[in-house]
């Protein structure tokens, strides 16, 4: 438990508490052990337990609250539109093209980062509504897409 070192009448006596129970306490004085009694009652110290609630991540949900798509990919008129703010560094479809889902459509900056911006659907590009350097808002239609 605890060390101690003592010096009396010119002694050195290294001391050490090995268990305390009530008022009983086991000692080891220079290697001989002693079990003592306390003129009063003795309590271990008591460290404080830290309990802390469990924190469950915001992006812990439950099957039925599936943020994702289903597998089922949507075909048909669509439009994809700004995550975030930021701007165009380039795109890689024009209007007219094919694209499945999954394609690179477009690379936006934003908070200093690259951001490439996928298609979710399949189908050909009805519309690009960018430029590259243009500055985008979030939720801004960028390209449309249709059958």
């Amino acid at each position: 438990m605890k060390k101690y070192n003592f010096k009396i009448n010119g002694n050195d006596y290294e001391v050490e508490i090995l268990s305390l129970e009530g008022n009983i306490a086991e000692i080891e004085v220079n290697g001989t052990k002693y079990e003592i009694e306390v003129d009063k009652k003795m309590s271990k110290p008591i460290t404080p337990k830290l309990v802390r609630t469990a924190s469950v991540p915001s992006t812990d949900v439950h099957k039925s609250q599936t943020k994702t798509t289903s597998g089922n990919i949507s075909k048909g008129p669509g439009s994809v539109k700004s995550p975030l703010p930021g701007t165009i560094l380039s795109i890689a479809v024009r209007e007219g093209d094919t694209v499945k889902s999954g394609d690179l459509l477009l690379v936006l900056e934003a908070m200093k980062m690259e951001n490439k911006i996928n298609s979710d659907k399949n189908g050909i590009v009805k519309s690009v509504k960018i430029r590259p350097g243009d500055t985008v808002a979030e939720g801004d239609v960028m390209i449309e897409i249709g059958d």
